[in-house]
């Protein structure tokens, strides 16, 4: 239970089926707010127990420290679909507080089914909210134990739920940032957790001509075009970032589209592994739309995709999730793009 309207409800929904049931509000964040109140609340409108479990150790070697280097390598990565995996969902951290479960419930929009042996991953009803995304590097393991109770109802029944339960949460809002970095600025934020500065750069254009200085390469993106600190005819975006020369490289919107890419750390919920290439569509950002592509296994570790159409922003260190209609195959980190 975070605290917010989504896991108040999935517990309301859960008691229903299974009355033995206790709230875990986890401490994950350096500087935790008012959601261990907020979830606490939940739990005794609800009138089950509530522990909280401080994971801000695990957090930070599993999450935040990976999240940093991954930027200072010169990537960008999305610290979401790291937590699922190896925090939140890693139930090895729970029962070593003590806690043993049979069934673990969030607040997830998506949705759990079986065929055959296997569990599948598959979106929600509400596609505004799904988060199948995100959750696409869960084991079958972890899958198993997995109850999503919001998969089936829209964001609109879940507030009127909230309402009539009489949460004090039932009108708190979304949160829309990282969650240990909530007002976006992840170059201030590392710098200040990790006690360093990111020096400034060279800003170059499709040649290699410096056109520019940059105020720390952890401080762009692939794709970006707003706070670049470079007044061209043309508009501009980033389309390289070099960790190692400390440069960034600007050109037209053109030179941001790749055809291809290779995902590593690959995970695969809808088989063992790939053994012929596969059609599927592919989101390469939470937020995107998905694409029509060929998607093949080229080892133990890695999968090439092949778009149909050249895609935007391929980003190193966002993850590439591979769909088959409404459930989730797999997918993996996105290691290069390609022409």
């Amino acid at each position: 239970m975070s605290g917010g309207v989504d896991s108040s409800v999935a517990a309301a929904l859960l008691l229903k089926k299974y009355p033995a049931c206790t709230g875990v509000t986890l401490k994950l964040c350096p500087s935790p707010g008012d959601n261990t109140i907020d979830a606490k609340r939940a739990a005794d409108r609800l009138g089950i127990p509530h522990k909280v479990l401080d994971f801000r150790d695990h957090f930070d070697k599993l999450v935040i420290r990976p999240f940093i280097a991954t930027w200072e390598n010169g990537a960008t990565p999305n610290p979401c679909v790291i937590c699922n995996r190896y925090v939140k969902f890693n139930f090895l951290l729970y029962e070593a507080e003590g806690l043993q479960f049979d069934l673990f419930c969030t607040g997830h929009y998506a949705q759990t089914e079986r065929s055959g042996s296997r569990l599948l991953l598959k979106k929600a009803a509400d596609r505004k909210k799904d988060q199948s995304y995100v959750l696409y590097g869960l084991s079958q393991a972890q899958l198993l134990r997995c109850f999503f109770p919001l998969g089936t109802i829209l964001k609109e029944e879940v507030r009127k739920l909230a309402e009539e339960a009489g949460f004090e949460n039932a009108g708190k809002e979304d949160s829309q940032d990282i969650c240990f970095v909530p007002d976006g600025d992840y170059g201030a934020f590392m710098e200040e957790y990790a006690g360093k500065r990111y020096p400034p750069g060279d800003i170059l254009d499709e040649a290699g001509k410096v056109i520019g200085r940059h105020k720390g390469h952890v401080r762009y993106t692939l794709g970006q075009r707003r706070g670049l600190g470079v007044a061209l005819n043309d508009p501009v975006y980033v389309c390289n970032k070099d960790a190692a020369l400390n440069t960034i490289t600007l050109g037209p919107e053109s030179a941001l589209y790749s055809k291809t890419l290779t995902a590593q750390n690959i995970n695969l919920i809808t088989c063992e592994s790939l053994e012929n290439p596969i059609r599927v569509t592919v989101k390469t950002r939470y937020l995107q739309k998905e694409s029509p592509a060929l998607a093949r296994q080229t080892g133990e570790d890695e999968i090439r995709i092949e778009f149909d159409e050249p895609q935007r922003a391929v980003t190193p260190g966002q993850s590439a999730v591979l769909y088959d209609g409404d459930y989730v195959v797999g997918g993996g980190i996105i290691k290069e793009a390609g022409v």
